[in-house]
């Protein structure tokens, strides 16, 4: 096994140097590291940019010399979609693009899904693999309290969804009205997003009034060690299993308009108004799906886990 003596590198090429190293291993391989101090700090970073991807073994742990094995983890025949996207949210790009849904359909593995879907499952993997060998930054959200997970939704995608939805249905309903012989499927399409941002609208008012300040609730009794009143609607699987319904029916309502709308493909000649609902519906789209996949596959599974605990 390889092992890389950091103590003789420049400092300013240590950390890039270490991640090209863990960038260049297959899956399964290791390596090791030297140091003269602990090299915690780099750890955070590898955790940061590369999500749980790794393991970290300290085989000397100082004073004098610090030797840590860092080994490539080899993803599980059963992982599920879900699992992998929480490890390493950039993995969702993958998904997207061959139409595989990795927020409610999640909880399927890789080699699931493309024999349901008719995909060639040595492609999405191929791909799925490329990301070991790419630099970029993203958010660990698995790593997050529940209590700032919860927050960032609200701020990022609750923010997003109640700017979007007044403007995008008066949009839909324009276009329809003005397109709508021509291209009648803009008039349904405009009525799928009006269910849409009707039945949304009261989902996030749930999640915000009573399933959040909820789990808030759980994460300060952790913290202080306090007892946790029990919640209006019983156990927490109760509205999360609600909530996980009205996300897989909007999810389906938007593949429905993608599917009318021909992947958001524009027709020759499409005014400015057209052109704006359909880039508006896709961008919308992504952000249910990363909106969903962060409550589906991390915040909601750790609430419950969490609500197990502080009753236990």
């Amino acid at each position: 096994m390889e092992t890389l003596d950091v103590t003789q590198i420049e400092p300013r090429f240590k950390h890039p140097t270490i991640f090209n190293k863990f960038d260049s291993l297959a899956e399964g391989e290791a390596f090791i590291i030297n140091n003269d101090h602990d090299p915690k700090p780099l750890y955070y970073q590898l955790l940061a940019e590369r999500g749980q991807t790794f393991t970290w073994e300290y085989l000397e742990n100082g004073p004098e010399v610090w030797r840590v094995q860092i080994l490539k983890r080899q993803p599980s025949s059963d992982e599920t979609i879900g699992e992998m996207v929480t490890k390493d949210f950039r993995k969702a790009q993958v998904f997207k693009k061959f139409g595989i849904d990795f927020c409610c359909g999640g909880k399927k593995t890789v080699k699931e899904v493309c024999e349901r879907k008719g995909i060639d499952v040595a492609v999405v993997e191929k791909e799925l693999n490329s990301f070991n060998e790419r630099e970029n930054t993203y958010f660990d959200f698995d790593s997050w309290e529940l209590d700032f997970l919860a927050d960032y939704i609200v701020n990022t995608h609750h923010k997003y969804v109640k700017e979007s939805l007044p403007f995008m249905t008066e949009l839909a309903n324009k276009v329809a009205r003005v397109h709508g012989d021509g291209h009648p499927e803009l008039i349904r399409i405009a009525q799928i997003f009006s269910n849409v941002a009707q039945d949304f609208g009261l989902h996030l008012m749930k999640e915000e009034k009573i399933l959040f300040p909820y789990i808030k609730e759980m994460v300060a009794a952790k913290n202080t060690g306090a007892s946790i009143a029990p919640a209006p609607f019983g156990q927490v699987n109760n509205p999360t299993q609600m909530m996980e319904t009205e996300h897989e029916q909007a999810g389906e309502d938007m593949a429905a308009i993608r599917q009318l709308s021909n992947d958001y493909t524009l027709p020759q000649g499409a005014c400015n108004s057209y052109t704006i609902l359909f880039k508006k519906l896709e961008e919308f789209e992504n952000d249910l799906f990363t909106h969903v996949h962060l409550e589906n596959n991390i915040l909601f599974p750790k609430a419950i886990a969490l609500e197990k605990e502080l009753l236990a």
